[in-house]
Parts: C-alpha cells; sequence; structure tokens
C-alpha cells in the first residue's frame, strides 16, 4: 500500500440500540446504531413495527373502510341447477 494516502484502521466497537455490542473493522474508533442483527425483524423472526408520531394508526385512522372499491365482494356459488360458464 502507499504511505500516507490510506486512513487509520480501527478495531471499532459497534452498540446497538437494543444493548448489543460487537467488535468490527473500520475507519472510526466507536460506531453506534439504531438496529442490528440481534433486533432486526429479519434476522429475528418477530414483526417490530418502528412507530414514529404515531403513524402508523393515523395511516389506518385516515384510510379504514374509505375504499370500498378496494374491498373484495364475494361471488355467489352457482346453485346446482344452473349452468357454470366455460
Amino acid at each position: 500500500m502507499k504511505e500516507g494516502i490510506h486512513p487509520k484502521y480501527y478495531q471499532t466497537t459497534v452498540t446497538c440500540g437494543c444493548g448489543n455490542t460487537f467488535v468490527t473493522g473500520s475507519t472510526v474508533p466507536e460506531l453506534k446504531v439504531d438496529i442490528c442483527s440481534a433486533c432486526h425483524p429479519f434476522f429475528t423472526g418477530k414483526v417490530k413495527y418502528v412507530d414514529t408520531a404515531g403513524r402508523i394508526e393515523k395511516f389506518q385512522r385516515r384510510f379504514s373502510g374509505q375504499y370500498k372499491s378496494l374491498q373484495r365482494k364475494k361471488k355467489k356459488a352457482p346453485t346446482s341447477g344452473e349452468e357454470q360458464p366455460s
């Protein structure tokens, strides 16, 4: 490697908001992250909504039942005496 042009490489401690910590390599000595593999829904298999200021509830209140065209209607099953279209 060419001398003097590369940043210093540290053994970095990564701290997650859930309390999990692990060590990796980076150009900064310490990192703080909001979500990691120990608490991310993809890795844990649990659904977790990160709701800021009640946005999910606001969306559900706003659009609950307004769009009836999006709700599917049940089709009537043909009776035994009627022909089924082919």
